[in-house]
């Protein structure tokens, strides 16, 4: 462990980083943080848009307490100090790849070193940037939440953002078959390409739970993964979803307006519904999360049987129009901020 402190190894006390400001995001200058305890500080190449940032950049959604106000819940980059308490695990100088609860937007974060991950063999620091937050968003929907099984049929909402084309190849890397829904029929070419045996695009087809049904002789879906909540989707997913199926709502894309429908499916199906997050989970769940994902997941994407996608790359200091690109939805896969160039 340096004893130096981390300006001077830095040559620097101060780093870039972009906070939200009056509904913008702005890129400001504020002290390199220290690390402390077991976390170590890393240098970030790449960060990556998620959909709580335009939330958060909206005044919508605040971090959890204690945390940063500087936007970004990922990040890949180089392990620059350590913290006294670390382990081995980690070493100055390698490359990273990490779950944040904010900070990400930056030139420098800490990080508790139960959070890291290394960057997966023959990938690259930018392709690194596109995996931390979607893949255990989808590992978490899938096993810890959705409790996944061998030949579940599994309705994956929003197939072609980062989150859906995550749990597409994570689902079927877990035995499950994949039914994806989307809007667009590029995303839904992607989609099967990705390994899903049947897909929907809800705009030409609103009411999607049809087609479902005759995707599985009638029986419907054994997992739903929602991010979209209320409104017109609610009532086709109530009438897709297979009895005793787990449905997982992890974002309100749609609202907050329940459909008529859900209590008499619910009673009818003995449906289990389940809410979750990310970001305000403790250090231990997240850790334990990671460590089940590596296991799962490095050897996979080492063998390249998983498949990084990212849409497109924007400079941290055009994170605004970032974000409004991603609000157009027409991205497929993820939108990363590049930092190094700083």
């Amino acid at each position: 462990v340096s004893t130096q402190s981390t300006g001077e190894k830095l040559g620097s006390t101060m780093m870039k980083c972009v906070v939200p400001t009056d509904g913008k995001c702005v890129l400001v200058e504020r002290d390199i943080p220290q690390p402390a305890g077991r976390e170590v500080l890393v240098k970030i190449h790449f960060s990556a848009l998620n959909r709580a940032d335009t939330l958060q950049r909206a005044g919508k959604y605040n971090p959890p307490p204690g945390v940063t106000d500087i936007l970004g819940l990922e990040m890949a980059g180089e392990i620059v100090q350590v913290g006294p308490d670390c382990s081995l695990t980690f070493q100055e100088g390698q490359h990273v790849m990490a779950l944040l609860s904010g900070g990400g937007y930056a030139q420098y974060c800490v990080v508790d070193e139960r959070l890291l991950m290394p960057v997966p063999a023959n990938h690259t620091v930018e392709q690194a940037g596109a995996i931390p937050e979607t893949w255990l968003t989808a590992f978490q929907l899938l096993t810890l939440v959705g409790e996944v099984q061998p030949g579940d049929v599994v309705l994956v909402h929003a197939a072609g953002s980062g989150v859906g084309i995550a749990a597409t190849q994570l689902a079927i890397g877990l035995g499950a078959r994949v039914i994806g829904v989307a809007g667009t029929d590029d995303k839904l070419e992607n989609s099967k390409r990705l390994g899903a045996f049947h897909t929907v695009n809800y705009k030409k087809t609103p009411e999607f739970s049809s087609e479902v049904l005759e995707a599985t002789d009638g029986k419907g879906a054994n997992l739903i993964l929602d991010p979209v909540g209320g409104g017109a989707h609610m009532s086709q997913n109530c009438q897709a979803a297979a009895v005793e199926a787990r449905w997982v709502v992890y974002g309100l894309m749609g609202g907050t307006e329940p459909s008529p429908a859900l209590l008499g499916a619910i009673l009818r199906k003995r449906l289990t519904i389940r809410g979750t997050t990310l970001r305000a989970r403790s250090v231990e769940y997240k850790g334990e999360l990671i460590q089940n994902f590596v296991a799962h997941a490095l050897p996979e994407f080492d063998a390249g049987k998983y498949a990084v996608h990212v849409d497109s790359s924007y400079p941290l200091e055009e994170a605004d129009a970032a974000h409004a690109y991603m609000l157009t939805n027409s991205n497929m896969g993820k939108i990363l901020l590049s930092v190094s160039h700083l």
